[in-house]
């Protein structure tokens, strides 16, 4: 329990020097600031793995499934690289939003930050009741598993068309009823004085659609993480990881979401493969380092074919011109 307390304590600590200090003034972050802190998140993911190490060598915190420290170690870097690739369409998806509402870049950062601690909390909740869910009934397993292969094929099968508008989204249409809606940005305000009546302005709608989003997300990344351990600690803390990291990750692909359209396909066979193995859990027995070797190599093929394309699609252009 005082590890739990610790990390939570740890990132809420954090958060606060983020707003309270490191961001403390609303300013666009431009692509070399978000590189920056996109390689220091993912840095200190991955030598977090090393603290799960030493945590399990110590029996420091509670080991339900009985995990040797260096197969706990696996688990908790191949369940933040699930997290950290499943986020990639959430990044499109916040891009759309901002758009969408017209959320100035120096004010997308305070939104996102919002976002996040609610994400925390909701990701916190789906994964105590989805762990719980699997150590009570163990055939739900085989629902996750058979929900992870349909996302799939319903991903590669989506059409170009069926792109989200936030505008003509259930939730801004609901959140309209239940409050007044501004057009118009108030510097980084979430709600205005409007005729003595309180309204929401843009940067709030924002707000609630991408928590909202990271919900419906999160009923894919959750089942995808549990096909990897049940264990809480390393499942709440990879995704915490993760999603800690999306906000610069956001801020570093933002403006060239389009060089990575293949990486969809990285994430098809991802799920598939997660899907696949909670199908046959019973039956196949995957090592760590297999699971981890596919889920890193799918993930590099995904990076480099869309990076590759991307240039061949520049050049051509440019010599059309």
């Amino acid at each position: 329990m005082i590890v739990w307390i610790l990390f939570i304590s740890a990132i809420l600590v954090f958060l606060a020097l983020d707003l309270g200090v490191f961001n403390k003034t609303p300013h666009i972050i431009n692509t070399k600031e978000a590189s920056k802190w996109t390689a220091i998140w993912v840095t200190i993911s991955f030598l977090f793995s090393g603290v799960v190490y030493w945590l399990y060598a110590n029996n420091y915190v509670a080991n339900p499934d009985a995990l040797k420290p260096t197969v706990a170690s696996m688990k908790f870097i191949t369940g933040y690289l699930i997290e950290l690739s499943l986020s990639v369409d959430n990044i499109f998806v916040i891009a759309i939003i901002f758009s969408s509402f017209r959320i100035p870049q120096k004010y997308q950062h305070r939104v996102l930050f919002w976002g996040i601690l609610g994400a925390i909390v909701f990701r916190g909740l789906m994964i105590f009741f989805g762990v719980m869910l699997i150590n009570k009934f163990t055939w739900t397993t085989y629902l996750f598993g058979l929900f992870l292969i349909y996302t799939a094929i319903k991903m590669l099968f989506a059409k170009d068309d069926d792109k989200f508008e936030p505008k003509k989204s259930l939730i801004y249409k609901t959140l309209r009823k239940v409050i007044p809606v501004s057009a118009h940005i108030d510097g980084e305000h979430f709600f205005v004085k409007k005729r003595h009546l309180t309204a929401a302005t843009p940067l709030f709608v924002a707000l609630i659609i991408i928590e909202v989003m990271d919900v419906l997300f999160a009923v894919d990344s959750v089942p995808a993480i549990l096909a990897i351990t049940s264990d809480p600690f390393l499942v709440f803390s990879s995704n915490i990881f993760a999603i800690l990291g999306l906000r610069s990750m956001y801020f570093f692909l933002a403006n060239m979401l389009e060089r990575f359209s293949y990486l969809e396909y990285s994430l098809i066979a991802i799920l598939s493969f997660v899907g696949l193995k909670m199908l046959f859990h019973d039956f196949i027995e995957v090592p760590e380092w297999a699971s981890l070797g596919f889920i890193a190599l799918s993930l590099a093929i995904g990076i480099v074919v869309s990076l590759r394309l991307s240039e061949e699609t520049t050049s051509v252009s440019k010599k059309n011109t």
